[in-house]
């Protein structure tokens, strides 16, 4: 397969998946439920991961070996083995779609968030989730890429379809044990009920006092929060507003869905208009991250990549190792050492609030970049002045700096990634309404998509400006003729403003279960859980 049609390949499978997990949690959360989802979706990627091993051992199932030479062109993929291929892929696409936006929610719902210690629980469930998570794509990265590269491309590829079988009987072993939510209706049914009760009476005054006067009923077997009246998006409460149109039943339900709504519908979607804002200032900030992925390797394969004085080079696309080393490092020393620390002077069970930690992560994720363009320039000087060679393949100038310079950068963005994307996974499943925390679930594999589309764009466009400009093209081909650390500086600014724009976002910010007006620093993880 050509390099082009194989990153082409991974790219819309990379892409399929994370959009994929919208799907997954939609049917989580309105008919199947997180077990059975989970269940299904485990199985399903253990399949794909069959498949996927299968083409690297049996013969017929991969073109053969390439000649080597370039008279004689490698041999074409038959339409058989990229279906089967294809079939692997569309079966873990399958599994991601539904594990992802699952599985941190259903371990979640093992724990009382009613008692002192299921609250701490939960807390710290997230951050050792992540820990393990991040663990294990470095052992993926060292010990299985390993395999696959020095011993065997069916060995590489069979050892993580056993370990999906060995996870798929653990998690079957414990299933008269789990806690397990059954799902409670479409949750966007509700949503859009809400939406067209409000432009229905739209031209209604609102009451004076809306938490006396609004109707309200909250169904008996509701997995729901009982919510509290909160004064933000006061248009939506007309769709609470009892008129002589309307029609109660016996059970005090509304008769007419989509013409009255009950409060605690209209609560429940404030929750998740009040989080749109908060999501969205994470697409700017995973732009810095995604360029430690990218343009860090790029710097590091202009550098002197030498262990020591040894002729031993570390691969460029292994230093991203120390990125994931900072952040698994640190998870630990937070949650053991730091969040007991500060819940003595703050008097809260997590430390610091959700929105603080993201905060606090922003605010790395801007210095990452500051660091990475400070590195580049010392870099380019020592290309320029004292290089340490010539790149026989490229033929670009190798700088004398180290690569290790590179991994204060890396660690940092590990530690960035530790506060923000745990505290955003964290905020999703406790502020969107129990019925809908699979779909919470989903938006942060949605905002890495869409993240890296604006990435995408972003250098396109900084390409297209500066290639005709006096100081050249800033992304050259050759990083020595380009000005990457100015790039990375603007990458900054861009950081800084959304820093602005989420520390807005976060003091107009109301937590679920909070009636009056609340801020980060007024509000703890305690009034989180408040349940009927």
């Amino acid at each position: 397969m050509k390099t082009i049609t194989a990153t082409t390949l991974v790219n819309i499978f990379s892409g399929t998946t994370n959009i994929a997990t919208l799907a997954g949690a939609f049917l989580c959360d309105t008919y199947f439920g997180r077990y059975r989802t989970l269940a299904f979706a485990s199985v399903a990627s253990f399949l794909g991961m069959v498949a996927i091993a299968l083409t690297a051992a049996i013969s017929k199932l991969h073109p053969p070996q390439c000649a080597g030479g370039k008279q004689d062109p490698c041999p074409a993929v038959t339409p058989w083995q990229m279906t089967f291929l294809l079939c692997g892929l569309g079966l873990l696409v399958i599994g991601g779609g539904g594990i992802r936006p699952c599985n941190l929610a259903f371990g979640a719902d093992q724990f009382n968030p009613q008692t002192e210690s299921g609250r701490k629980g939960i807390t710290s469930f997230f951050n050792w989730y992540y820990f393990t998570s991040t663990l294990a794509m470095v052992i993926s990265l060292t010990v299985v890429v390993y395999l696959q590269s020095d011993i065997s491309w069916a060995w590489g590829l069979a050892i993580p379809a056993f370990l999906m079988f060995c996870s798929c009987v653990l998690f079957f072993a414990g299933s008269r044990i789990y806690v397990k939510v059954q799902p409670d209706g479409s949750p966007l049914t509700s949503v859009v009920q809400v939406t067209v009760a409000a432009v229905k009476k739209r031209k209604l005054e609102p009451p004076e006092q809306p938490r006396l006067s609004l109707f309200n009923h909250v169904p008996a077997r509701s997995i729901n929060s009982n919510l509290p009246y909160t004064d933000q998006f006061r248009f939506l409460d007309k769709a609470a507003i009892l008129t002589t149109d309307d029609q109660i039943m016996s059970n005090g339900a509304s008769a007419t869905p989509w013409r009255l709504c009950s409060l605690q519908q209209v609560e429940e979607v404030k929750c998740l208009l009040r989080v749109i804002p908060i999501w969205a200032s994470a697409l700017l900030y995973y732009i810095s991250l995604i360029q430690q992925q990218t343009y860090a390797v790029f710097q590091a394969l202009q550098s002197n990549r030498r262990l020591g004085n040894t002729n031993f080079k570390i691969p460029a696309a292994s230093y991203a190792i120390f990125s994931m080393l900072g952040l698994t490092i640190w998870i630990p020393i937070y949650d053991r050492l730091i969040v007991p620390w500060l819940a003595k002077y703050t008097r809260k069970e997590g430390g610091i609030t959700i929105l603080q930690k993201m905060g606090a992560g922003m605010a790395l994720g801007v210095a990452t970049t500051l660091v990475s363009g400070m590195v580049e320039g010392r870099r380019r000087e020592l290309a320029a002045r004292s290089p340490a060679g010539v790149d026989p393949r490229s033929e670009v100038s190798i700088s004398s700096l180290s690569a290790f310079w590179l991994v204060p950068q890396l660690t940092l963005a590990g530690i960035s990634e530790a506060f923000t994307v745990i505290a955003q996974i964290e905020l999703y499943y406790k502020q969107f309404p129990e019925n809908m925390r699979s779909i919470g679930g989903s938006l942060s594999f949605v905002s890495v998509a869409a993240s890296s589309y604006l990435s995408g764009l972003l250098i396109s466009m900084v390409h297209q400006v500066t290639k005709n400009s006096a100081c050249g093209d800033w992304l050259a081909e050759d990083l020595n003729n380009g000005r990457l650390d100015l790039f990375y500086y603007l990458v900054a600014t861009l950081g800084v403003i959304n820093m602005g724009y989420f520390v807005v976002c976060a003091r107009w910010y109301k937590y679920k279960g909070d009636g009056g007006a609340a801020t980060p620093l007024e509000i703890g993880d305690n009034l989180l859980f408040k349940t009927i």
